[in-house]
């Protein structure tokens, strides 16, 4: 629910509140930031000193060395100089609604007394712009009796986005300290209030003082969405009273061991096994529990749709325009026991709102275009998700393909347009009637177009499961929309206008270009090869694209673009591709991944392309082959009754183009594997040479 890190800076759409290039702590916080262009709701802030109590963010910042930091997934610690006052050693441990923080404090003299910051409300940046800045307010009681400072903040930076202004939202905080406070007071914009319990309104921070020679002061945050009451109850039912900090650092490291310990490499590098191991981290970190529990182990979360709290289990955080591609795929393999609920906590926000979740953080934000909720019910459904249900999935997605948004002939629903209804599928109303969307009525039409095809081809999957044949077969053939889009003369896909005419190569395209998006076929290969004239030449395009310098990685569609070449019959070059992809856009430094994480689906390209097979088209519950990057991989699926087992004897050495494939002892002729065949274990064998093979390679060149 929240990840606890040290704040180098104020954080906001586009900047996170870690830099590793900034020499200054401001505080720690438990932050509910999903990605770096979303924004933050409701977090909690702690901060520690020395001497004067300083409440202003700037001002507070105490220094360190880069040397003197260690973190890891489940311990945080740094040293801290706060000057002439003497030195302070902070500590910061977490589990998923509380964060456990520890500050040792070396006083330079005996009469200098040491302090703890709790912020309640800031300034805060709206959009990316440093200079909008607006002043939630928040709340904070100090408690000496009970060694606690409580409160909450309401802000929420992404209120702007969307239709669900969610006005009652709040992150409540309990702070519970471990050393009798000495005295407290209050903040406003830095100004001192001593002794004061409560307060109310903006830049608000609440402090307490121990006593000088306190050389140790522990803090344990409890967070929530729905009250106080609730942020204490998480408090002591994850980090009770007399759990040290080592005990829950061990118990958040012993539950990421439960994961990370199911793989074994042989024949990684130390690098090679640094990138993949943090991979798996990464992509395991969204979406986000909105839900908490009540005393009785009753799931419940706040709902910014109906502005209530509601029975259940909810995720946030949910980036689908990105993970729906290879993220959420990873998880129905390695945290098959979160599927079912996510999925029915789509089916709750639809319920809730009257729609499926588009870029959801807390609420619906409308960030992104297509309905690919519809993709990640689809895929749950192909691949055997059971545990929510399938009848409204159908009525869910079925809105999205034929519902078009409010005020849908009024609005272009540009990108991060603000106070702007549901924007679903955008432009729906000329998609149905022209087969595409318009370039001179909605923004990024063309790729919109792509999308929704995409999307009609999962809610053909989501209507054949329930037995609504006829509707199937309708959006079935309305997937091949895409075709509209392709421009004969040009050998690209170019948006159109509603008088038919095409819009320009560089019109209509979302986070890529027109050699990207010619590629934005991932259900109906066969056709789009076809488009371009056959195997032959669409292997040409690809290599006009690669040689070209057009892939790029950095943004999420063209993740799947290296692996149709084995589509197509020239699967040599998917494998040389993906290996040269994986060497030059993923390393073990701080700077290791060449674009954003999005939630997760940059590190599952990498973990998917490293087994040697990638899902090109989620919802067909298949995997493309590529090259598997090491000698051996074994991991264990969550249930499963046997081990994944993936053999490729060579590669280390430089073997990096496949002979033969088998699975199971199944000899495969084609480059795909179904979800079937491994996704209760396997044995699949790679024979590896150090040239291209005749194995998937039917065009000449």
């Amino acid at each position: 629910m929240t990840r606890w890190y040290a704040m180098t800076r104020a954080n906001y759409v586009s900047m996170l509140a870690y830099n590793q290039t900034d020499t200054k702590i401001h505080g720690f916080i438990g932050t509910h930031q999903p990605a770096i262009w979303m924004g933050e709701s409701g977090p909690a802030i702690v901060s520690a000193g020395l001497g004067e109590v300083v409440t202003d963010f700037d001002a507070r910042g105490l220094p360190f060395e880069k040397k003197h930091e260690w973190s890891s997934p489940s311990y945080y610690s740094n040293r801290l100089d706060a000057g002439e006052n003497g030195k302070l050693f902070a500590e910061l441990s977490s589990t998923s609604r509380v964060g456990h923080l520890r500050f040792t404090f070396s006083a330079s003299s005996s009469f200098v007394a040491p302090h703890v910051v709790v912020q309640a409300s800031r300034a805060t940046i709206i959009t990316s712009d440093p200079t909008n800045v607006t002043f939630p307010p928040g709340s904070i009681s100090i408690l000496p009796d009970s060694q606690e400072i409580v409160g909450y903040s309401t802000e929420r930076q992404d209120w702007i986005l969307g239709a669900f202004p969610a006005s009652s939202f709040a992150g409540y905080f309990v702070a519970r300290f471990s050393a009798p406070f000495e005295s407290w007071g209050t903040s406003y914009s830095g100004i001192l209030h001593e002794g004061e319990r409560e307060g109310y309104g903006a830049d608000l921070t609440g402090f307490a003082r121990f006593a000088p020679g306190t050389q140790q002061v522990e803090v344990r945050v409890g967070v929530s969405f729905i009250s106080i009451e609730q942020a204490r109850r998480n408090l002591e039912s994850a980090i009770p009273d007399g759990q040290s900090l080592e005990q829950t650092a061990f118990a958040t490291r012993t539950a990421w061991a439960e994961k990370l310990d199911r793989f074994r490499l042989e024949g990684a590098t130390e690098e090679n096994r640094t990138v993949f191991y943090t991979g798996v981290f990464h992509a395991l970190q969204y979406p986000y529990e909105q839900h908490e529990y009540t005393a009785d182990g009753t799931a419940q979360y706040y709902s910014g749709y109906t502005d209530s709290v509601q029975k259940g289990e909810s995720y946030t955080g949910y980036s689908i325009w990105d993970t729906f591609r290879a993220a959420q795929a990873f998880l129905i393999l390695f945290a098959p026991e979160r599927l079912p609920s996510m999925m029915q906590s789509m089916l709750q926000d639809f319920k809730e709102s009257g729609w499926l979740p588009m870029w959801k953080n807390i609420v619906y934000t409308n960030i992104m275009v297509g309905t690919h909720a519809d993709s990640l019910l689809a895929e749950g459904i192909a691949k055997g998700v059971s545990g929510f249900d399938y009848d409204l999935a159908w009525e869910a997605v079925r809105k999205d393909a034929t519902v078009p948004p409010d005020r849908d002939i009024e609005l272009v629903f540009a990108d991060r347009e603000e106070h702007t209804p549901v924007e679903a599928r955008a432009g729906l109303t000329e998609y149905k009637r022209l087969g595409y969307v318009a370039d001179d009525l909605h923004t990024e039409a063309g790729s919109r177009t792509l999308d929704y095809a995409y999307d009609d081809w999962a809610t053909s999957v989501v209507a054949a499961a329930v037995g609504a044949h006829d509707d199937a077969a309708f959006l079935l053939n309305r997937s091949r929309t895409y075709k509209n889009l392709w421009n004969s003369n040009t050998g690209f896909m170019e948006a159109r206008f509603s008088n038919g005419s095409w819009a320009g190569e560089d019109a209509g395209w979302t986070e890529g270009d027109h050699w990207a998006y010619s590629f934005d076929v991932p259900h109906d290969v066969p056709g789009l090869v076809s488009l371009v004239g056959g195997n032959a030449s669409f292997v040409s395009f690809l290599d006009r694209h690669f040689d070209g310098g057009h892939n790029l990685h950095t943004n999420e569609p063209s993740h799947h673009i290296p692996y149709l070449y084995a589509l197509a019959g020239k699967a040599s070059r998917t494998q040389e591709h993906v290996l040269s992809i994986a060497q030059n856009e993923y390393n073990a430094t701080a700077d290791g991944l060449s674009g954003n994480e999005d939630c997760g689906q940059m590190s599952a390209w990498y973990i998917f392309s490293a087994m040697g097979f990638y899902p090109v088209d989620p919802v067909s519950a298949t995997y493309v082959i590529g090259t598997p990057f090491f000698d051996k991989l074994t991991t264990r699926f969550p249930g499963a009754s046997r081990p994944l087992t993936i053999s490729a004897p060579g590669t280390s050495a430089g073997r990096k183009y496949v002979r033969s494939v088998r699975v199971d002892g199944r000899v495969l002729g084609d480059p795909v594997i179904r979800h079937e065949w491994i996704k209760d274990g396997a044995e699949i064998v790679f024979e590896m040479e150090e040239s291209p093979q005749e194995w998937g390679n039917t065009v000449e060149g």
